[in-house]
């Protein structure tokens, strides 16, 4: 029977995640190689890191795809406490970096549960409308779950880390609307998303509210930024815009290896990749991760169970919100704001997570048949 399995292991979803990987391993290798923060330490030393995590998360991810999905269903009220647990010690212990407590030190290495949480949620939320299947549209189920994201989100934002509690909002609102939303239902919450949004401005940090007036100045009038403020967008535009075509060469962007873009082998990374490779390199880029959301998709319509449908809608939702909410940062288009790139930037708990959800993609799809002998 499990030979039968692999009949349906989805092999142009593992030729996409291996590519994007590639780009992503030359991208933080160029730019590691120059870069130093302001004290002039070298951050070099994160390559090889970025190496054993890429190798971790391919181990995570063949985990997962040997383990059978449905299995995940009865582990997802323990999944979400252990979410929580994690998201409340964080704010207690948690060590602080770029205005924001989002990091759990365990000896020499880092965690940020808030990266792992994202998957954690999708699990819970797709077993929780898969328990309520036949009524899952209905008010009251809607509303738990809608409570279900909103203590994580909540926790996040006390980080306070906005990009990722807008990541667990558009998370749910995709997952709600393949459980069966009502428009009815969408149009009340919009009508809610008012006084939140008023709530949401006033619990911003100074920090944040800076970088949303710095894009609102954008937009409407320029000459009222703040030069310092607008420097991190204003690198990363005149970085894409220096790539041209086909690009500088890799290791051979002007503005990434002279340590012009902040945080570049992370949050901007969109912006060496469009230097060094030009526009052919990130239209590449961009074509993979079109590819990987399609076949998301397509795993979710073919899924046997709402359990398995959900979570590759969810998986789905978290890596479009993360491709366009960095690259809308990278290229001016939204408000900056700490999101990584999916399978591109340095990160290990993100980078692991991404790849734990293809694991658990792939395990959908090996298993969508009702009887495999």
């Amino acid at each position: 029977m499990e030979q039968k399995l692999w009949r349906d292991f989805d092999l142009f979803l593992l030729g996409c995640i291996i590519a994007l990987l590639s780009i992503g391993i030359i991208s933080v290798y160029s730019a590691t190689l120059n870069a130093v923060t302001a004290y002039g330490t070298s951050f070099q030393a994160l390559f090889p890191r970025h190496i054993a995590n890429v190798v971790s998360g391919l181990i995570v991810m063949a985990l997962m795809a040997l383990i059978d999905y449905r299995l995940f269903s009865s582990l997802a009220r323990p999944i979400f406490i252990i979410t929580v647990i994690l998201l409340i010690t964080v704010l207690l212990i948690g060590r602080i970096s770029e205005g924001a407590q989002s990091w759990l030190v365990i000896g020499a290495r880092t965690i940020q549960p808030s990266e792992m949480a994202k998957l954690f949620i999708v699990i819970s939320l797709a077993a929780y409308w898969a328990h309520f299947e036949d009524r899952a549209s209905s008010w009251m189920i809607q509303a738990g779950s809608l409570l279900i994201t909103a203590i994580p989100l909540g926790l996040v934002l006390l980080q306070p880390d906005f990009g990722t509690a807008m990541v667990f909002g558009g998370i749910w609102l995709v997952m709600a609307w393949t459980a069966g939303m009502r428009w009815q239902q969408l149009l009340v919450l919009a009508f809610l998303a008012i006084p939140v949004a008023f709530v949401g401005w006033e619990a911003l940090d100074e920090e944040q509210r800076t970088r949303m007036l710095t894009f609102y100045w954008m937009l409407t009038d320029p000459s009222k930024i703040d030069p310092n403020e607008g420097y991190n967008i204003q690198q990363s535009m005149n970085a894409i815009s220096s790539g041209g075509l086909f690009g500088t060469g890799l290791t051979n962007g002007p503005f990434s290896q002279g340590n012009y873009i902040p945080v570049q082998y992370s949050d901007f990374i969109f912006a060496v990749i469009a230097e060094e490779l030009g526009f052919i390199g990130g239209a590449v880029l961009l074509l993979f991760q079109g590819l990987l959301l399609w076949l998301a998709v397509s795993i979710a319509k073919r899924a046997r169970d709402m359990f398995g449908r959900l979570i590759a809608v969810g998986i789905f939702a978290m890596i479009l919100l993360h491709v366009l909410i960095n690259i809308g940062v990278a290229t001016s288009l939204m408000p900056v704001t700490g999101i990584p790139l999916p399978f591109i930037s340095y990160g290990g708990t993100f980078t692991i997570t991404c790849l734990a959800a293809m694991g658990l993609l792939e395990s959908i799809s090996m298993r969508w048949r009702k009887i495999a002998f």
